[in-house]
């Protein structure tokens, strides 16, 4: 399926390639530098939680916990938030999504600050914030196409993942100094106040935040949601790379068991395992850069497949590593790889829908695309309470590795891709 004229702007010129292209757009530039700063918040907190919970119980089983209540919520509630996402406007949307995470980031900080002895009220906190993200995401997805050219998307869904990745070196780091000194309340609060960076970033912002309704009328209905499993379902593309990415990230998650890696494998404590959980985003700011200057055109689909085999090779080395140096450099290679994956098929399956399907689109990669890695930490903290973190990690990768042995003969469609004929150098 091509993209539609009137779905994305129109370019006034085609610009110059550099690292930082779509950030001559107005818009776009706003949600960027807002994103910057609350994913990093939100990266602090993700750390200080893992932590947290450690303290408190000193059990893998409680850890990997942490993943399932992150997922479950958005099982339920992703669909629905795609459906909304397609029919309401999706900055208001927005709005509302930040502001109900900025609060439950601050309960956790009021609640931890005053003495929380129970991983309960992190799980149900952690769970409600993660519903909430269900219906965050497919709003920002489907609005990130109209605030660029299509020429420009790629570069924009690089830029995109070097925010990631750029609050994954910085907010793990900054987490596990904090963590040293003064505990995880303090984050919390941190994270609560990141959130007001897009809210004013979304009250800024000129575009519009209602998908175009002349030919689909906004509805919130069983069938809307048919009709955008429907299109998944019948886009072969896009099955293929969803189910790719749930199933490698499913195997190789290993990050709900750094904290056991820093504290009882490598010895090097809370400021270590700030540079562990930042390693995958140093290794991953990088690739995204590269990416987003020189752009990838030809043979995409064998790129995406090659990038997950060399992501789950990397895990089983940082699996079987007892040196810390090394095992940060494992660490980064999976970030990277993870990286020229993710900006490919985030780019396919994105320029293959129309605009008024791409909230229902993004809300069932969400299932496959965050299920992956949360389910995984739960199954890695089960695996580790059996055999040990160490083999955990490593049998974990060689499952991600039989996985993309599997893809290459199933996944014809997305073996033989070569790239959106709009993203084509002339």
């Amino acid at each position: 399926m091509s993209v539609r004229a009137d779905d994305l702007p129109e370019p006034a010129r085609k610009p110059t390639r550099s690292f930082f292209t779509a950030l001559r757009h107005r818009d776009f530039r706003l949600l960027w530098i807002g994103q910057l700063i609350s994913v990093t918040g939100t990266q602090m907190q993700l750390v200080a939680i893992n932590w947290h919970v450690y303290l408190l119980t000193k059990s893998p089983l409680a850890l990997g916990g942490v993943g399932l209540v992150r997922i479950l919520p958005i099982v339920f509630c992703s669909l629905v938030g795609g459906v909304v996402a397609d029919a309401v406007d999706r900055k208001r949307l927005m709005l509302a999504t930040q502001g109900s995470m900025l609060v439950c980031a601050a309960a956790l900080a009021v609640m931890t600050a005053t003495g929380l002895q129970s991983i309960w009220p992190i799980y149900a906190l952690t769970a409600i914030a993660s519903a909430a993200l269900a219906f965050d995401n497919p709003a920002r997805q489907a609005m990130l196409p109209t605030l660029v050219p299509v020429e420009d998307f790629p570069n924009a869904v690089s830029l995109g993942i070097v925010v990631f990745n750029s609050a994954m070196i910085v907010g793990p780091a900054l987490a596990g100094i904090f963590l040293s000194i003064r505990g995880p309340a303090l984050i919390y609060g941190i994270n609560a106040a990141s959130f007001v960076a897009v809210i004013i970033a979304l009250l800024l912002m000129h575009a519009r935040g209602r998908p175009h309704v002349e030919e689909h009328a906004p509805q919130i209905n069983l069938g809307a949601l048919r009709e955008g499993l429907r299109f998944v379902w019948r886009t072969p593309i896009i099955v293929q790379t969803m189910t790719l990415d749930f199933i490698a990230t499913f195997f190789a998650s290993a990050t709900a068991l750094l904290p056991i890696f820093a504290a009882e494998i490598l010895n090097v404590g809370a400021r270590g395992l700030g540079l562990l959980a930042a390693a995958p985003g140093a290794g991953s700011i990088v690739t995204g850069l590269l990416m987003a200057r020189l752009g990838v055109n030809r043979k995409q689909g064998k790129i995406v497949l090659g990038s997950v085999v060399i992501y789950g090779a990397a895990t089983v080395a940082f699996g079987l590593s007892r040196w810390f140096w090394l095992s940060l450099l494992m660490l980064g290679i999976t970030g990277a790889a993870d990286t020229v994956s993710t900006v490919l098929r985030q780019t396919i399956r994105q320029l293959v829908t129309p605009n008024h399907l791409r909230g229902r689109m993004t809300s069932v990669n969400m299932i496959f695309f965050m299920g992956g890695p949360q389910l995984g930490e739960m199954e890695a903290g089960t695996v580790a309470a059996l055999i040990g973190a160490a083999l955990s990690v490593v049998t974990g990768g060689v499952g991600c590795l039989l996985a993309v042995a599997a893809a290459s003969l199933w996944a014809k469609e997305l073996w033989r891709y070569e790239g959106h004929s709009s993203q084509t150098n002339k």
